[in-house]
């Protein structure tokens, strides 16, 4: 039996979205898809749009990642159709989130993102999650633009190291 390649990759999405308790950001999708070479760059756009657009997942866009969760929708067209997707898929799946389970959470629990305030300073805007259970929300002005990008990038490499001292400071 010949099957449309873009329902495959649609139920690729979506098993991938139901293996995991957390968001799944479009980019760390696309690493997984591109990366086994199952489908292109412009071909999984279209699954992401179609996807949403059949109410099977529900993107939201935070700062400049789109995260990826699957609606109840999703789960029960992933179980009438999960068959068509292979055992060597699903295992590539398998192993690839279990590999990366703990970088991929880290990924979309922690947020940093800036813009520029009505009073003209930039405000960058740092939360760190735990599931769906905010741990910290952080907001700093800033005088420049320069200064926000190197708070929120260094939020996403030392962010661990700064809760740990908050706590430490504060309790």
């Amino acid at each position: 039996m010949l099957q449309d390649p873009l329902t495959i990759y649609k139920l690729i999405v979506l098993y991938m979205l139901n293996r995991v308790t957390f968001p799944l950001t479009a980019a760390q999708v696309s690493d997984f898809v591109l990366g086994k070479e199952y489908t292109s760059f412009l071909t999984l756009q279209q699954v992401f749009s179609e996807l949403s657009d059949a109410g099977l997942t529900a993107p939201e866009t935070v700062g400049n990642r789109t995260l990826l969760t699957i609606t109840e929708e999703g789960r029960n067209t992933l179980h009438f159709f999960e068959n068509r997707v292979s055992e060597a898929i699903k295992k590539d799946i398998n192993e690839y989130l279990r590999e990366k389970e703990y970088a991929l959470r880290n990924e979309v629990s922690i947020l940093g993102d800036y813009y520029k305030s009505t009073s003209g300073e930039y405000e960058a805007h740092l939360v760190a999650k735990d599931r769906d259970i905010v741990l910290v929300d952080i907001t700093l002005s800033v005088p420049t633009q320069e200064t926000a990008s190197a708070i929120c990038d260094n939020w996403q490499k030392n962010n661990q190291e700064i809760y740990q001292f908050l706590v430490r400071k504060l309790f």
